[in-house]
């Protein structure tokens, strides 16, 4: 196995090897401070650290009010399964935790849609996304105020952060970025959005995944109309199903713009969205 693995996987500066001597044979333990992999894009190499993961999901906390929520949603909320005298929780004296759970992915924490979202078409996340693994750009905006009083990240403002071409996958970092970003309740207060222009932009642009800390790339209140999300899946004209939007992230602010390894985890329900944890690796550029 030792020699397997030296000759299958290359590590630099990632293991220390011991050799253990016994009656019967020489063990070669192999101990792994970290796990890179090298990958090649745009024309160059870089190295990224699988040990050092940046979660930039939000986590559903069961029965907590303090968790992020939107659209009026009712909290996430799980509860034990009582069948006569059978109660899904040790705690109370059952034998295993043995939950159900109510959730409302659009409405409690970091989820990952499709353009099922929106369709009479009955489009599904699993269908959708069949691609896990991606370089994204992180970039971040300060929304700007407009006459009528709301906050929108503007055509203009993506054209500066963003170039055609560059990468399949962008991440939207809003400024201010706020701690409380993590257990706002944005019901009814009319948060941030994108402007429909420039999710057209991202769509012509063929950005396949968009990650964003609001709860809707649309207006709160919009009667309906949902021109950003029609505008970045084409709707109905010409369905984009391989795009996606992810929405009610948090990127840290240690974290700096700039270009990471993404891996995108969701769950397999087949219906058009999903809780979903985007983890973000750094990129070393090999000179």
């Amino acid at each position: 196995m030792g020699k397997s693995l030296e000759r299958g996987i290359q590590f630099q500066n990632s293991q220390r090897i011991f050799l253990i001597q016994t009656n019967f044979m020489s063990i070669k333990v192999f101990i792994f401070t970290r796990m890179d992999i090298q990958i090649s894009y745009a024309g160059r190499n870089f190295i990224i650290d699988l040990s050092r993961p940046h979660d930039i999901s939000l986590p559903l906390v069961p029965n907590e009010v303090r968790q992020v929520n939107c659209f009026f949603a009712p909290l996430f909320e799980a509860e034990p399964v009582r069948a006569g005298t059978f109660i899904g929780s040790v705690k109370e004296g059952g034998p295993v935790n043995f939950l159900n759970l109510r959730l409302n992915p659009h409405g409690n924490g970091t989820h990952t849609e499709c353009v099922g979202h929106i369709s009479k078409e009955p489009f599904t996340l699993p269908a959708c996304l069949t691609h896990f693994h991606m370089v994204a750009k992180l970039v971040s905006i300060l929304p700007q105020r407009m006459d009528d009083g709301d906050r929108v990240i503007t055509k203009s403002q993506v054209e500066e952060v963003f170039e055609m071409g560059e990468v399949k996958a962008l991440i939207i970092r809003t400024l201010p970025n706020e701690e409380d970003k993590k257990t706002r309740h944005y019901s009814g207060h009319n948060p941030p959005y994108v402007d429909h222009r420039a999710l057209e932009l991202l769509a012509e642009s063929d950005i396949e995944h968009l990650l964003i800390d609001l709860p809707s790339v649309d207006r709160e209140e919009d009667g309906g109309l949902l021109q950003g999300h029609k505008a970045y899946w084409n709707y109905p004209d010409s369905p984009r199903t391989n795009a996606t939007i992810t929405e009610l992230i948090f990127v840290p602010s240690s974290l700096p713009d700039g270009f990471y390894f993404l891996n995108l985890q969701v769950t397999a329900m087949e219906i058009d969205v999903s809780p979903a944890r985007p983890i973000l690796y750094s990129m070393n550029s090999i000179e």
